[in-house]
């Protein structure tokens, strides 16, 4: 069981990345990885979502969509439910630290339609994951989101004093470091499938 879960949830934050391997969630990550700060906030509150919304996501899957045979809607009621809960981190964060909440701005939002965070639900139902498996995928992927979150707002402060040339500065060098580093992580595809 416990070997289950460090596979899963080492499959879901370097192997599989969502952001590196499967392409997913490019918005937030290079809207918000041009600061340390930012990506850190970001980190920590999207990871919460994303456990969160996980764990709200298979419970009512399993006690609410499968007895009543409503799977089919799953993708409205999983967006509902992540909408909720953004929600209320939005108000929280609003409330708790005004300084990052501005600072994080639209991206905040964002969190709501971010395919990461439907993706995590969909591969849990699609997988049959129990609840622990659950709470370890959305753990596993908020982990992975905030490894490339900060990996890549370590280059792009470092990539202010450097020297690009002018056409390859802002987003255009942005592009070119994520596509190396996920060459980097491709490395690790085929390992562990999750």
């Amino acid at each position: 069981m416990l070997k289950d879960l460090f596979t899963i949830f080492i499959a879901s934050a370097v192997i599989n990345n969502f952001v590196f391997t499967r392409y997913l969630g490019l918005c937030i990550f290079f809207g918000v990885s041009k600061k340390m700060e930012t990506a850190l906030g970001m980190s920590m509150t999207f990871t919460a979502v994303m456990v969160i919304s996980a764990a709200l996501s298979w419970l009512v899957y399993r006690l609410v969509m499968l007895p009543l045979h409503i799977e089919f809607l799953r993708i409205v009621l999983f967006i509902g439910i992540v909408a909720g809960f953004v929600q209320f981190a939005d108000t929280m964060l609003k409330k708790l630290n005004p300084t990052l909440y501005y600072k994080l701005g639209i991206y905040l939002v964002l969190i709501t339609t971010n395919c990461i965070i439907l993706a995590v639900p969909l591969l849990n139902a699609d997988n049959n994951y129990n609840f622990l498996q659950s709470l370890t995928l959305g753990l596993g992927s908020g982990a992975g989101f905030s490894l490339a979150l900060i990996i890549m707002a370590s280059i792009r402060e470092r990539l202010e004093l450097a020297n690009v040339p002018k056409p390859f500065q802002g987003m255009p060098i942005a592009f070119i470091v994520t596509g190396l580093i996920a060459l980097a992580f491709l490395g690790f595809s085929g390992l562990i499938t999750i």
